[in-house]
């Protein structure tokens, strides 16, 4: 390569891996899938833990959530953590970082990104900012709205995320950080550049300017949106189960009708990110630039009658993760599972930068390289944050039992030939089997025959927690 490589990173919040046809999905994303086929494919990437701040902590720094203090939502990233400009520490690199954040500061430049574009509206963002920091301050793409005559619903004086997703394409979220990001590649074509293009969509509300993109008879609710969970299972997930059912699944046709919208947000981003890969291409900079596409979580999307993340199945912890080496033109997949605690040490690795003592994983940019490298466990955490509303009147558990489950903690760890533990300080354990059970159905945990391997995995999970550092007694 003649110059230092490029960097650019998708990261859309909420899609799940089946969302594309790499993994097997249909959703109409005729640029991730030539993206992909150009790619390479991890099969099985794993988030550090399946909700916002704790997985952007994580892909920011490379470090484990409990060790950076993000362990719930809207927390402030401490300036102490590097984040990818600061770890690559190269003066050379023009650093961007356009749409949400969510690491605190939302509307602020910070940690080594000098080009912002922020998206995000709701106070809750406006109050979360360090000291010296205006909290008045408005977003970005909230100036883009008033500036063409726009207001906020009339009970409100900022435009919130339901508002937003009524508007026409062109006045979309996505469409916004497009501009901004080609805007970007056209300002930086001639020096190195660090650009993160980090979407909204498809979070929920599930609505969005495509709504109608896929017909409902194109769009199938998950084989196990009928699974009703047992007493063997947490109580915790018995509770989502219960309230998720009556808001999105009563009738039960509004759970295709939510999936159809999410596959519309999904080919919305899709758009979005077709035009800015033609931007690259138009600059000739495709052939000395690194382009990864990956997620913060997944989304159960119907998953056992399921919606949104925070559970340790795998529709919430398994996202996309493709990469793009500079000039490739022919796709590759990989089997073996991998963490995001790995990607910013593989980042500094493809950018011929030296490791960082801040970043916990390792890199595996060996096996983007066709090498081998040994199979490891990948490690899931789950901390409690905002407790979560549950059904009025539940008959489900006694209050003081209900509270205790709606704190609890769980360590999870997978293994490379399938099999999944979830350990819990104040609730029950999950034992599943992925080849022979790929849905998930069969909790494990506590029979006889299985207690073997049980214990071993307890074992693994325990010695993860004593080289992390993670407190938390299971």
């Amino acid at each position: 390569m003649a110059s230092k490589p490029n960097l650019l990173v998708f990261l859309p919040d909420q899609q799940r891996a089946d969302t594309l046809r790499c993994y097997g999905g249909r959703v109409h994303a005729p640029n991730l899938d030539k993206f992909a086929s150009e790619s390479w494919v991890f099969e099985k990437a794993y988030v550090t833990q399946p909700i916002c701040t704790p997985s952007r902590s994580s892909l920011m720094t490379g470090s484990w959530p409990h060790a950076n203090g993000c362990t719930r939502n809207f927390l402030i990233l401490d300036a102490k953590w590097r984040c990818l400009p600061e770890l690559i520490d190269d003066a050379d690199y023009r650093c961007g970082y356009i749409g949400k954040w969510h690491l605190g500061n939302e509307h602020f430049a910070q940690h080594g990104f000098a080009e912002w574009i922020s998206v995000e509206n709701n106070p809750r963002y406006q109050k979360l900012v360090s000291p010296g920091r205006d909290p008045n301050v408005i977003s970005d793409y909230s100036k883009f709205l008033f500036e063409r005559g726009l207001k906020p619903r009339a009970d409100r004086d900022f435009f919130d995320n339901w508002f937003v997703t009524h508007l026409p394409l062109e006045l979309s979220k996505a469409r916004f950080l497009e501009r901004k990001a080609c805007e970007f590649l056209e300002r930086n074509k001639a020096d190195p550049f660090v650009l993160v293009v980090a979407f909204f969509e498809p979070h929920s509300p599930y609505n969005g300017p495509l709504n109608e993109e896929h017909r409902l008879d194109e769009v199938d609710v998950d084989p196990t949106v009928d699974h009703t969970f047992g007493k063997e299972m947490p109580l915790r997930y018995r509770l989502r189960q219960e309230r998720d059912r009556e808001r999105y699944g009563n009738p039960p046709e509004k759970y295709r009708e939510a999936k159809r919208n999410y596959y519309g947000l999904v080919t919305l981003i899709d758009r979005s990110i077709g035009a800015i890969l033609a931007q690259l291409d138009q600059h000739g900079l495709s052939e000395n630039t690194i382009v990864v596409h990956s997620s913060d979580h997944g989304d159960m999307m119907t998953a056992h009658g399921l919606m949104r993340k925070e559970v340790m199945f795998e529709e919430s912890i398994r996202v996309p993760y493709l990469v793009r080496l500079p000039g490739q033109r022919r796709g590759h997949r990989v089997a073996q599972p991998v963490s995001h605690i790995e990607f910013a040490p593989t980042v500094l690795d493809l950018l011929g930068k030296p490791a960082h003592e801040q970043c916990t994983g390792k890199s595996h940019a060996r096996l983007l390289r066709g090498e081998a490298m040994p199979a490891q466990n990948v490690f899931v955490q789950w901390s409690p944050g905002k407790t979560p509303k549950i059904q009025k009147r539940t008959k489900l558990g006694r209050p003081r039992d209900i509270q205790r489950a709606l704190e609890e903690s769980t360590r999870a760890v997978i293994t490379p030939d399938g099999w999944k533990l979830c350990l819990r300080d104040k609730d029950l354990n999950e034992l599943y089997n992925l080849r022979a059970d790929p849905y998930e159905l069969h909790n494990l945990f506590g029979r006889t025959e299985h207690k073997e391997i049980a214990s071993k995995l307890a074992g693994e999970i325990h010695q993860w927690q004593e080289n992390a550092g993670d407190p938390i007694e299971l």
